[in-house]
């Protein structure tokens, strides 16, 4: 159930020749070639022929000539094999004596192996049944799979919102082919595509380690795992991060009624597939560093991943209290590029600026922003420290605190630069 950019999801559970390379071999001579009737005389008849009148040349002379073209031709034909030798003294045999190549491995094909064992297990593939109302008079079920991620030894499971979204039952089966009937849907979070699931009486599941998206490199490897087209279960694909902090407008079923805008993600050219949406991106430790998502519909190698680190105040709360619970701080906001600091002559070239498209103030009325004294116009630069832009968006940042937790916001007013401190609250609506 990957998605597609800039308005369609992967709809899920849908099942140069190479050039010639021509080897410059030396062409052998011919030993002994025959002499055809109508050929120029061979320096061997010339000798014979002038030697049948020997009052126009001594054949002391001829003698010396076929010895310094014996010689000669001995010294080219020494070169020659010196000169091939040398070049075909390094080849490869056609038929090899070593040990098969397809067992010796590289560092890399290592590192993608060992990370494909690692967290295997903790990805599961998510079946969701759902009522299809298209028909007037009946009302017929229909399927469509996705990919989770395992959070906890007792069943809790991260996947994407829209894996799970309007369905009537829920089925689990794990990379051993466990299946679980009996699962809960806790909670979701449309507004970064996110849900978290409960297989009820798991036990002994394996959890996945969980990384740091805010340190994250353009080019750094990852490998994605995920049911792909819904059938092939736990397909390993490898890439790298190709950039970060992208904004997308996906959809699930075409339409811009069911778009919605998700911002702050990773893009990646790790292969995506239909069914891959809610598992998991992984860096050559083996840690999450993002939930797979989306991809580009009229491109390819053009993935996107919700960065992990904007779920980490969530699963942190969620596994100590059960509870799905969304942190937020209350404001609108413009993230800053070099277009918008020329458009607005900002004194800045990233962060966070509070300001509304509409008419209405950009700080919610009674919010923890309101509360703590945050003004339209404001530049917000770092939260807790963590610089706004390079290493996530407001909303990433502040993924990462659970409701009630306390954050410092650095934050340029004209001039001066302010630290306001304000408590997390929960999302509602």
């Amino acid at each position: 159930m990957d998605r597609k950019q800039p308005a369609d999801k992967l709809k899920d559970n849908k099942p140069e020749a190479d050039a010639a390379v021509k080897i410059a071999t030396p062409e052998p001579a011919p030993v002994s070639a025959p002499v055809s009737p109508k050929s120029e005389p061979s320096i061997y008849d010339e000798v014979y022929a002038r030697s049948k009148d020997s009052n126009k040349m001594p054949i002391g002379k001829y003698i010396a000539v076929l010895i310094v073209v014996s010689i000669v031709g001995l010294s080219a034909g020494l070169l020659g094999s010196y000169i091939y030798n040398a070049n075909t003294s390094n080849d490869v045999p056609l038929v090899s004596t070593e040990r098969d190549g397809n067992t010796v491995t590289t560092q890399s094909e290592e590192a993608i192996a060992n990370v494909a064992d690692k967290v295997s297990p903790s990805v599961v593939s998510i079946l969701s049944t759902t009522r299809d109302m298209s028909s007037y008079y009946t009302a017929r079920e229909a399927q469509s799979a996705g990919t989770g991620i395992v959070i906890s030894k007792d069943g809790y499971v991260l996947t994407n919102n829209h894996v799970i979204n309007s369905a009537t039952k829920v089925t689990v089966v794990t990379d051993k082919g466990v299946t679980y009937s009996d699962v809960d849907v806790l909670g979701r979070d449309p507004l970064n595509d996110i849900a978290f699931l409960k297989i009820n009486r798991a036990k002994d599941l394996v959890p996945a380690q969980l990384g740091d998206s805010k340190t994250i490199r353009i080019g750094q490897q990852v490998v994605a795992i995920g049911n792909a087209l819904g059938q092939y279960q736990n397909t390993v694909t490898s890439g790298i991060i190709s950039g970060i902090g992208r904004s997308v407008v996906a959809s699930s079923d075409g339409t811009r009624a069911g778009a919605e805008e998700l911002t702050d993600l990773i893009q990646t050219d790790t292969a995506i597939n239909s069914g891959n949406s809610g598992g998991p991106l992984v860096n050559l430790s083996g840690q999450v560093v993002g939930v797979n998502t989306a991809v580009a519909q009229d491109a390819n190698g053009i993935g996107f991943v919700i960065p992990i680190s904007s779920t980490r105040g969530m699963i942190d709360n969620l596994l100590e209290t059960g509870k799905v619970q969304r942190p937020y701080v209350g404001i609108r906001y413009i993230n800053i590029t070099p277009d918008v600091k020329q458009q607005r002559n900002l004194s800045v070239s990233s962060g966070a600026l509070v300001a509304s498209s509409g008419s209405g103030s950009a700080v919610v009325s009674g919010s923890p922003a309101d509360k703590a004294s945050v003004r339209d116009g404001d530049i917000i630069t770092a939260i807790n420290g963590i610089e706004v832009g390079r290493k996530g968006s407001v909303s990433t940042l502040v993924g990462e605190h659970k409701v009630g937790s306390e954050v410092e916001l650095t934050v340029l007013r004209g001039s001066r630069t302010l630290k306001l401190k304000l408590t997390l609250a929960e999302f509602t609506n």
